[in-house]
């Protein structure tokens, strides 16, 4: 009963590593595409405020 414990517990922990992964990826890619990201949101904000 402990072995399937431990098992269900690793299981809950490599899941919490592949979201941090995964966030530090998505933070790793904003920082390098900033200024792409920044120019586009305006980009768009600008073209939305000019159709009203």
């Amino acid at each position: 009963m402990k072995k399937w414990r431990f098992i269900s517990n690793n299981k809950k922990g490599m899941e919490m590593v592949q979201v941090a992964i995964l966030v530090a990826i998505a933070i790793v890619l904003g920082l390098i595409f900033k200024s792409e990201i920044t120019s586009f949101v305006n980009k768009t904000f600008e073209s939305l405020n000019s159709g009203f």
